[in-house]
């Protein structure tokens, strides 16, 4: 396929370069994913909706990009969703959907602004992984759930090859931060022949 976004998505690298790359993206980001039936927000939500009782508590759509899963979460009956991302374009576009309560521009460079238990889930869909955030995010943002809060999150192909993040993963669940709820092998973005896997974490 031609030179586009979405081929240097998984060959960038660091914080600088992965905020100027979606700044850049912004406009034209839901058409390029669509345009390869990116499934995997549906396949998030849907996940966290099957281990959900109360849809009215808050989730944070952490990496919500223009609003992809925001959407997708909304669809599958959650009423009080929070945003943060790493680029104001894509918030902008997030902003448009009004399927947020807030959304929030994140700083790396500062700690992280959500206290233990203050969501009772959050979603990293897509945002962990090749080309993306690093494995330590994975860590913070377990540690930002109360006991009994869900995690739903995402790996692509080329994140998967990668082992240190599913061995973070498991790691956590060895050690008892966590249970493993459920895991799910499937399209993420068929036309260009990537699938990723769904996994559903609950904080112990």
């Amino acid at each position: 396929m031609s030179d586009t976004f979405l081929d240097k998505a998984y060959n960038t690298a660091g914080i600088a370069a992965t905020r100027d790359l979606y700044s850049r993206w912004a406009a034209s980001y839901e058409a390029e994913v669509s345009q390869n039936g990116y499934a995997t927000p549906r396949r998030c939500a849907e996940a966290l909706q099957a281990v959900t009782l109360d849809f009215d508590a808050p989730i944070l759509d952490f990496g919500c990009g223009t609003g992809l899963s925001g959407l997708a979460l909304s669809m599958a009956g959650f009423s009080t969703i929070d945003g943060i991302d790493l680029t104001q374009g894509m918030l902008d576009r997030a902003g448009e959907k009004q399927l947020y309560r807030n959304l929030s521009l994140s700083d790396p460079d500062v700690p992280f602004p959500v206290r233990r238990g203050d969501y009772a889930a959050i979603s990293a869909i897509g945002v962990i992984g090749a080309g993306a955030a690093p494995i330590d995010v994975f860590d913070m943002l377990l540690g930002a759930l109360g006991t009994g809060g869900k995690f739903v999150l995402s790996f692509n192909d080329s994140t998967l090859k990668i082992p240190a993040f599913e061995q973070r993963l498991y790691a956590s669940v060895s050690c008892k931060s966590a249970i493993l709820l459920s895991e799910n092998y499937g399209d993420h973005l068929p036309g260009i022949n990537m699938k990723s896997k769904v996994y559903v974490l609950e904080k112990t």
